[in-house]
């Protein structure tokens, strides 16, 4: 059975974008591995990180929820 460590490095990056926000950076990996494709999204906060993985097959609903979030919180202001 693999490491998580070894899992990771047979992971191909496919696409990356990052985001900064004040002390905050934010980094958006497409990934591929044998079992498919995932987003990972990782905060860095003074070295700090967390991290979430977000399958590729479920990114237009995790997409449309920012939105519905981000259009909530756009009518507060």
């Amino acid at each position: 059975m693999k490491s998580l460590g070894a899992m990771a490095m047979n992971q191909e990056v496919l696409h990356t974008e990052k985001i900064l926000a004040d002390r905050k950076i934010f980094f958006l990996d497409l990934k591929e591995n044998a079992r498919g494709r995932v987003v990972k999204i990782t905060e860095d906060v003074s070295g700090n990180r967390d991290t979430i993985m977000v399958p590729a097959e479920i990114l237009g609903d995790f997409i449309e929820a920012l939105t519905d979030i981000k259009e909530t919180a756009d009518q507060q202001d």
